[in-house]
C-alpha cells in the first residue's frame, strides 16, 4: 500500500491530549507510534495523555529521557513509552529489549530517527511542529499499514 497521511492543526494543548487519549482506545499490542518532532513540539505531553487513557489504575507518567524505557499495564495491553534521544547506535536498542517489544506490546517511540534500519515498517509516524502561536501544534501523519487508516477513522477530519 502506498504511504498515507493526514495533516491537522491542534489549537490549543488540550486538543493535542484529546487526540491521544482517543487514539490510545484503538491501539493494540504490536501497534508501534512513532514521535518525532523538536524539543518543545509536545511529543511528551502527547503520549502523557495516550498513556492516562488506557492506564488499568491512575499512575504518574514521567518522560523516559533517562530511564530510556519506562513500562504500563494497560487495558490493551503492555505499555512501553521509550525516549531514544540518548542512545547513539542500534545495540543499545536491541539491549533494551525494545526490538521484542514491538511484537507484543504497544511501543511509543519519542526520537525513532535512532531506530534506523530496526524501524518497524508497519508504525504510525507522528511528527509535531511547533507554531508562531505557542499553544497551537500541527500533525502531520504518515503510514503505509492499510490498519490505519481504519484507526485513525474519525480523529482527523
Amino acid at each position: 500500500m502506498a504511504a498515507q497521511h493526514f495533516d491537522t492543526l491542534f489549537q490549543t494543548p488540550d486538543a493535542t491530549a484529546a487526540f491521544g487519549a482517543a487514539l490510545a482506545l484503538r491501539l493494540l499490542p504490536g501497534d508501534v507510534i512513532l514521535l518525532e518532532g523538536p524539543v518543545g513540539a509536545g511529543k511528551t505531553h502527547l503520549a502523557r495523555a495516550l498513556i492516562h487513557a488506557v492506564l488499568l489504575q491512575d499512575e504518574d507518567v514521567p518522560s523516559p529521557t533517562f530511564t530510556l524505557v519506562q513500562t504500563y499495564d494497560t487495558r490493551n495491553g503492555t505499555l512501553w513509552h521509550s525516549d531514544l534521544y540518548r542512545l547513539t547506535s542500534t545495540f543499545e536498542i536491541e539491549e533494551l529489549g525494545l526490538i521484542d517489544a514491538f511484537a507484543d506490546a504497544i511501543c511509543l517511540i519519542e526520537w525513532p530517527d535512532r531506530l534506523g534500519e530496526l524501524t518497524p515498517e508497519t508504525a504510525l509516524h507522528l511528527t509535531l511542529e511547533n507554531t508562531p502561536d505557542d499553544d497551537a501544534r500541527r500533525l502531520h501523519a504518515t503510514w503505509s499499514d492499510p490498519k490505519w487508516q481504519d484507526r485513525l477513522s474519525g480523529l482527523y477530519t
